[in-house]
């Protein structure tokens, strides 16, 4: 049986744990650094701040009773710096269950996790930290059918309960201030399996399907890491399956949407008191202002950035889902213009008609008027996933300057679907991303209304 490597999803992990942890400026004083504790925050039971007291992550398995699961729950706990409290530092807690999936099947593996109160000196600085006290539980379900799936359920909950008049609520600290130091923040969990393997929620084979519609993920979106498919993220950030670290960082930067280079020059450019005023606000932030003062010429051009998606235009793919066009004139075969012809020419469009055109898809012509489901894959943000599995009209089926197709849609039960066509305000999906409902489209008149 392989032993769980979890060294490269500890990095993506890490990175989801510190999302947010500090923003530049990366100064105490920075008004966005007044507002932290974004992403995985579970409070305590009884507290008006809006942060929920429970995470849930449910996903699918393929193992045998006498597989291993691990499950690592990860979060910070906070310490408040100095008698005045401006400041919390986060500390990483991790508290592992392992069980096997038969003790799992039988019945809930229930952990607690009791962190006592503290105070402690560092640096002759004094550090408060308040107690916590939260739960994970840990149970599995076969599944119906002849496949041997199962469906694991992990359940973190913040089991402390807030009393707006008791500890944390000191001088000069908000309500959320206070509750946030009874909280887990940035909540998730590694889960790896030994002797079986994770079933992607993205883009799961046609047998899993049924019971992906059926996990309910509370606060999470877990996600396959690594190339063997025997652990999965489950994070409050959205994914896709199969995370990295980008090879050009050079560490972390914690801001959101990072853009290393953006913010190593930024960070450069700060003053001398503004450095040493982030230095002073957090280790972290004194690290940061050490690293890219420090950083190397040839680790500084390195960020300016990657190409991770070079390939040949017209690549040979026996493959490739044909395109049927309809000749835009009516009369005879389109034009198509040559592999000459740059694709800035106005030539290059020669033949090429988006209302007209069509792309087969499961044997099925797909163009301008027909209904699709739409199936988004991994390639797919967010807003895109969100439509998933609903039913849309294409409104063109369009051609890029690399050969690829792509598939604008409208779906058939937004709102603004009059608006969007007005505006040519469309959602773009590639073939393989949408499947035919119809087998001859409608008319013009029925994709207006």
């Amino acid at each position: 049986m392989a032993p769980l490597n979890l060294d490269e999803a500890r990095q993506v992990a890490d990175a989801m744990l510190f999302e947010g942890y500090l923003l530049y400026p990366y100064r105490a004083s920075a008004t966005k650094n007044q507002h932290r504790w974004q992403f995985g925050v579970l409070a305590p039971i009884g507290a008006d701040t809006g942060d929920p007291s429970v995470q849930r992550t449910e996903c699918l398995l393929e193992a045998d009773d006498s597989a291993t699961v691990e499950v690592h729950v990860r979060f910070l706990q906070l310490e408040t710096r100095g008698e005045e409290q401006l400041w919390d530092e986060g500390d990483p807690v991790e508290r592992t269950v392992t069980a096997e999936v038969g003790e799992l099947v039988r019945g809930d593996v229930v952990e607690p996790i009791v962190e006592s109160g503290a105070a402690r000196e560092r640096g002759g600085v004094r550090f408060v930290r308040e107690p916590l006290e939260a739960r994970v539980t840990v149970s599995a379900e076969r599944l119906p059918g002849p496949y041997g799936g199962l469906r694991l359920r992990i359940l973190i909950e913040n089991t402390g309960r807030w009393d707006a008049n008791g500890r944390g609520n000191g001088s000069g600290s908000s309500t959320r201030d206070a509750v946030m130091r009874r909280s887990l923040i940035g909540a998730h969990v590694l889960v790896g399996v030994q002797g079986g393997r994770f079933v992607s929620l993205l883009e799961p084979p046609e047998w899993a399907m049924p019971a992906v519609d059926g996990c309910s993920n509370v606060g999470t979106f877990p996600v396959l890491v690594g190339d063997r498919d025997d652990i999965v993220l489950s994070s409050p950030i959205i994914l896709y399956d199969h995370p990295q670290i980008a090879p050009e960082s050079a560490g972390q930067l914690f801001d959101a949407t990072e853009i290393d280079e953006i913010l190593t020059l930024r960070t450069l450019a700060l003053t001398d008191a503004e450095k040493a005023e982030a230095r002073d606000t957090d280790p972290r932030a004194a690290e940061i202002i050490d690293r890219v003062e420090d950083m190397p010429a040839e680790i500084f051009e390195r960020l300016h950035g990657a190409i991770r998606s070079l390939r040949p235009v017209r690549p040979d793919r026996s493959d490739a889902v044909p395109t049927v066009y309809t000749p835009v004139d009516g009369d005879g075969d389109a034009e198509r213009h040559d592999d000459e012809t740059a694709w800035w020419d106005p030539a290059a469009d020669a033949g090429f008609a988006p209302d007209r055109d069509a792309v087969t898809i499961d044997g099925v012509a797909v163009r301008r008027g027909s209904r699709v489901r739409l199936r988004p894959g991994r390639h797919a943000d967010a807003q895109d996933m969100f439509w998933s599995g609903r039913i849309a009209t294409v409104t063109a089926v369009l051609h890029d300057v690399d050969g690829n197709r792509h598939v604008a849609v409208i779906p058939v039960d937004d709102p603004g679907a009059d608006v969007r066509e007005w505006q040519g305000r469309f959602l773009y999906f590639d073939p393989s991303e949408v499947e035919p409902v119809e087998t001859e489209p409608m008319d013009d008149a029925a994709v207006r209304r």
